[in-house]
């Protein structure tokens, strides 16, 4: 099981919309390594995960869900080598089938990797993930100081 902590970000009817917490970086690179740049490259975007709920919960509240993850090989195996199996497929298929040049041979090759991409595509949205409420953590009243009395 996977499990991470998500904060409600907005609630339509019983529907809430979670997003996940930016992970802080590393003390040990200052923001030097792979995952910082990528990071400042691509931008951050946060997605939100929508889900079904019969509590009740307001925005900013804390819930950690967990993931079933007997599904994840599956999923990974159709993205990553449904493309390149097309691709190769269809470049073995140009080249000793119909023995065609090595520019139509590579356009037959690109062909075959997008046909494994829609297929990946059309597979991965056929596989459910079985995503499960572990804890709904109660919102914290930040403690304010009063003058006066």
């Amino acid at each position: 099981m996977i499990e991470q902590t998500l904060s409600v970000a907005k609630i339509r009817g019983t529907t809430a919309y979670l997003q996940a917490e930016p992970k802080p970086a590393c003390e040990g690179c200052n923001g030097k390594c792979g995952s910082q740049i990528f990071s400042r490259l691509f931008g951050t975007h946060k997605k939100l995960f929508p889900i079904d709920l019969s509590e009740s919960v307001q925005v900013g509240q804390k819930i950690k869900l967990s993931l079933d993850d007997s599904q994840l090989v599956n999923h990974g195996a159709w993205v990553y080598m449904a493309p390149l199996m097309g691709a190769f497929i269809m470049m073995f298929i140009g080249a000793l089938l119909l023995n065609l040049s090595e520019p139509l041979q590579i356009l037959f090759a690109l062909m075959g990797g997008v046909l494994g991409f829609l297929l990946a595509r059309y597979r991965v949205s056929r596989i459910k993930h079985q995503v499960k409420v572990v804890k709904i953590y109660p919102i914290s009243f930040s403690v304010k100081q009063i003058d006066g009395d």
